[in-house]
């Protein structure tokens, strides 16, 4: 489930508060007492069979004695009574409740008869070991929280009750509202990914904070996240970057955690903004709840002090934001109302001696440059002017915390003189941060979110258009390992592998003993000048470890006594069984070209990653690689190259031309592709991959599989993002007309506005059930960029590229029924285009396990009903909306 019975979490009218107390120091108390006075305007019935009143309200002895059905259950009973509350509950007709209580867990058995209990009625439960929930803008505030909540925009979601009530205690100092705070618990039922869904749809949420120990149910993850961060920004702080920290949170959280470079590229992949500390959460959290988003964030600063201003441009450079260049016509502006000794530059250094009168000259002409996006305005203490008084300058010119309507960010460095400058700007509503570092990384949380927006929009397809892979090749050698018993494949094996889906491999001759290892090098050396001879095993992984590589032999009879040395060296370490022969190939030499790392791994939570990196023997202790989730595209391979360091050295220094990016990203997506292909892949490495500007060549490959999964089609399950459906791709002749029907695309975004165009207002009121006259951007993003795990939608196009028509379906939590909707354009009425569209769509979701489809149509759609119903619909009458009929289909 998802959001199935949630709404009523966001603006309940009644809360029901069982193990309600007047005793001190109780939960029960402390959460009715702050119901109460958090001025909660609907119905508050305590449940206590101790008590007949609390709080001067009558308390119900039990929950069927309750007045009413509340909307919201608080529970704060001992853990052996949960399960049974739950129930009575449901009973009674709540559908979700708050589980406070700590205790009900898997070892006591308690958290499954707690699920068991909530199962028949789908009722939903948030926690256990929660603190509770906060919904400020229906004054509930249901937890044992130690204050009130201000109204605002931001949505907290937090496993941790302690950095849910840290927050809160934050905000309140920087008069920060919240539009919800969720404190999830254990998650026994409702998780992150559902409060996600829950509040992307919200209109009083503007961005969204998580504190997040672990993922449960990643691609649910993925995907919520992804659909989310489409709308609104969604930050994350993550702990536990290094094994003891994750260790604790697994402990805390009972969950796996996910090893942090996974965790940071899905993420990333998500569109999620990735804080790493909690001074950063607070900072972040400040920032985007002050302001709107930017395309860019182009910072003019404005200081008084030179050093503070560097501080600010190394930062803004570390978070990759962008310096603003001042405009000639800005300098010249500055130059009449500075001192000539000013910095005549970005950033502005206005002299220590500046007066307030000189700080609102500065910033009116530094806003005033259409090359300023943002503004960061600092102060550090001197003996020639007053703090307070710098402050209340820019505070006169603030307007909703923005400047000449550019947001305003602030740092007033000290503590003791700078705490009333401060004052009076966080008076006025102006974001302000203890030090340049902190504002200027404050700033780059504007632009983040839309360039997230970038790796969103990507979705690659399951199948590559520049990786035409050999499957049936690849399956071949697959069956053959699994036949042996074997899930390592040796090295000719696995480089047979790679070069089926294009990955470009030396020759590989195979010999059985040290005289066929001589004379395969005899033949080979005519062409090269050098061989390597290498250990042939199908239980040796890594063969430089046990002396099973030596390099540059150039005679024949040199091979030979390299295979016989490899013997020995094996042998001396009892391995005598791992000898399964040699392989001989060309020495390979190319000076300049750099050693790569390629690989495919399992993470316990995120499934098959891809990595890429700086290779050779020493690839640990460089650890120079980043990951990424596949599919892979060519800009999403590009994204993984430049996350490393040795990705600046491929662009070429000094004699060294630069390297091939587009065949390193073939490689990349080559084995992305391979992933997405074989779901028994358990494991890859080629190392090394070298890499130049004549190509890429690998040298070495390991490959693993599960042999009970080589039948296993893909794409594959295991992938925490679901690629691009292309084998939903059809053509059609219709009428004598040709379309293209195929899954819609985030970039078709572009295509949307001459749709709308050539429709009638009379069929977007059919189609919308409303008159529409305007889309905007918002929803154009919704209507295109598509998490293919919960909603589909089908293009028809024309040979010329327009869209002819659009069908779409979206599947409600349970993947059980889905509701689709049909738009054609206005002057192709007739040609056949809805009828294919809709039969594709039942086709799909057919194929896609649902049991049924409707479609909620206006009665006056006569043209639309008789479609559907000789394509099969029944029809219906609407239960509640007048003028409105439900057509639906069984699906087999």
């Amino acid at each position: 489930m998802t959001i199935r019975n949630l709404e009523s979490s966001l603006h309940p009218k009644s809360v029901a508060v069982i193990g309600a107390s007047d005793r001190e120091g109780s939960v029960g108390r402390v959460v009715m007492s702050n119901i109460i006075s958090g001025g909660f305007e609907g119905e508050i019935w305590p449940v206590n069979p101790k008590r007949r009143e609390i709080a001067g309200r009558p308390c119900c002895s039990r929950i069927a004695d309750m007045p009413g059905v509340p909307d919201l259950a608080v529970v704060v009973t001992p853990p052996p009574t949960v399960p049974r509350i739950i129930h009575e509950l449901g009973v009674k007709g709540t559908r979700v409740a708050v589980v406070i209580t700590a205790g009900v867990n898997e070892q006591s058995g308690l958290k499954q008869a707690m699920l068991d209990a909530a199962k028949p009625f789908l009722f939903r439960i948030i926690g256990p070991n929660s603190v509770g929930l906060v919904a400020p803008w229906a004054k509930l505030n249901a937890s044992f929280a130690h204050m009130t909540v201000k109204p605002g925009g931001v949505a907290l979601l937090s496993q941790s009750g302690a950095i849910a009530t840290s927050l809160i205690d934050w905000a309140a100092d920087k008069k920060i509202g919240f539009s919800h705070i969720v404190s999830m618990g254990d998650m026994a039922d409702v998780d992150v990914a559902d409060l996600l869904d829950l509040l992307a749809g919200d209109a009083n949420t503007r961005a969204i904070v998580m504190y997040l120990e672990s993922i449960p149910r990643p691609r649910k993850f993925m995907s919520a996240a992804r659909a989310a961060a489409r709308l609104k920004p969604v930050v994350a702080i993550k702990p536990g970057r290094h094994a003891e920290a994750a260790k604790a949170a697994a402990t805390h959280t009972g969950a796996l955690s996910g090893a942090d470079r996974v965790v940071e590229a899905a993420l990333n992949r998500a569109g999620v903004l990735r804080v790493r500390g909690l001074a950063d959460l607070f900072d972040a959290t400040e920032t985007i709840a002050r302001f709107a988003p930017l395309e860019r964030a182009r910072v003019g600063i404005v200081t008084n002090g030179g050093g503070a201003g560097v501080l600010a441009v190394d930062q803004l450079m570390d978070s990759k934001a962008d310096l603003a260049e001042l405009s000639l016509d800005t300098i010249a502006r500055l130059d009449k109302v500075l001192p000539p000794t000013w910095s005549r530059a970005n950033p502005a250094d206005i002299i220590g001696d500046a007066s307030p009168e000189r700080y609102t000259a500065a910033i009116e002409a530094v806003a005033a440059d259409p090359q300023v996006d943002a503004l960061l305005v600092m102060n550090c203490p001197t003996g020639l002017a007053s703090p307070a008084e710098a402050a209340q300058a820019v505070a006169s010119l603030a307007a909703r915390g923005m400047i000449g309507g550019k947001p305003v960010l602030t740092s007033w460095l000290g503590e003791h003189t700078a705490r009333a400058g401060r004052a009076i700007l966080e008076g006025a509503g102006i974001a302000t941060y203890e030090t340049p570092s902190d504002a200027a990384r404050a700033v780059s949380y504007l632009s983040d979110w839309s360039r997230a927006q970038r790796a969103l929009m990507r979705v690659p397809s399951t199948r590559s258009e520049d990786i035409a892979g050999d499957r049936d090749e690849v399956l071949s050698i697959f069956r053959k390992v699994a036949s042996e018993g074997r899930s390592l494949l040796t090295e000719p094996e696995a480089k047979a592998v790679i070069a089926a889906y294009g990955i470009p491999v030396p020759e590989t001759v195979v010999a059985h003993s040290p005289q066929e290892a001589e004379a395969a090098a005899e033949r080979m050396l005519r062409q090269t000048p050098k061989v390597v001879v290498k250990l042939l095993s199908r239980s040796v992984t890594h063969k430089s470890d046990v002396g099973g590589v030596v390099l540059g032999i150039e005679t024949a009879e040199a091979a030979r006594n390299a295979a016989e040395t490899i013997q020995e060296r094996v042998a001396r370490r009892g391995l005598d069984d791992a000898i399964d022969g040699f392989s001989v190939q060309p020495m390979i030499e190319r000076s300049h070209a750099q050693e790569l790392i390629l690989g495919v791994s399992q993470d316990a939570i995120f499934g098959p990653v891809v990595l890429f990196g700086a290779g050779g023997t020493a690839v640990e202790v460089i650890d120079d690689t980043a990951i990424a989730l596949p599919p892979l595209d060519d800009v999403l391979a590009s994204d993984l190259i430049e996350r490393t360091r040795i990705g600046r050295l491929l662009a070429g220094y000094r004699d060294r031309k630069p390297a091939d990016r587009h065949a390193i990203s073939l490689a990349i997506n080559a084995l992305s592709q391979l992933v997405v292909d074989f779901p028994c892949i358990f494991s890859m490495d080629i190392n090394p991959l070298l890499a130049d500007d004549e190509g890429v060549l690998a040298l070495d490959a390991r490959v693993e599989i599960e042999p009970s999964d080589i039948d296993s089609l893909g794409p594959n399950p295991a992938l925490a993002i679901r690629p691009y459906p292309d084998s939903w791709q059809k053509s059609v002749s219709l009428k004598g007309e040709d379309y293209f029907i195929r899954p819609i695309k985030p970039a078709d975004i572009a295509l949307y506005p001459d749709f709308f165009a050539r429709i009638s207002p009379e069929d977007i009121r059919l189609r919308f059930l409303a008159p529409r006259k305007q889309f905007s951007d918002k929803t154009l993003l919704r209507l295109t960029q598509l998490d293919y795990d919960r909603e589909m939608a089908f293009l028809a196009l024309e040979p010329n590229g327009d869209v002819a028509g659009i069908v779409r379906i979206y599947a409600d939590p349970d993947h059980e029924t889905g509701e689709y909707a049909i738009l054609v354009r206005s002057d192709l009425h007739g040609h056949g285009v809805g009828w294919a569209l809709l039969q594709h769509l039942i086709d799909y979701a057919t194929a896609d396990g649902l049991k049924r489809i409707e479609g909620i149509i206006l009665a006056e759609n006569t043209k639309m009903l008789e479609m559907c119903r000789e394509m099969g619909f029944t029809v219906r009458l609407h239960p509640t909306e007048h003028g409105v009929v439900i057509a639906a289909r069984k699906l087999n």
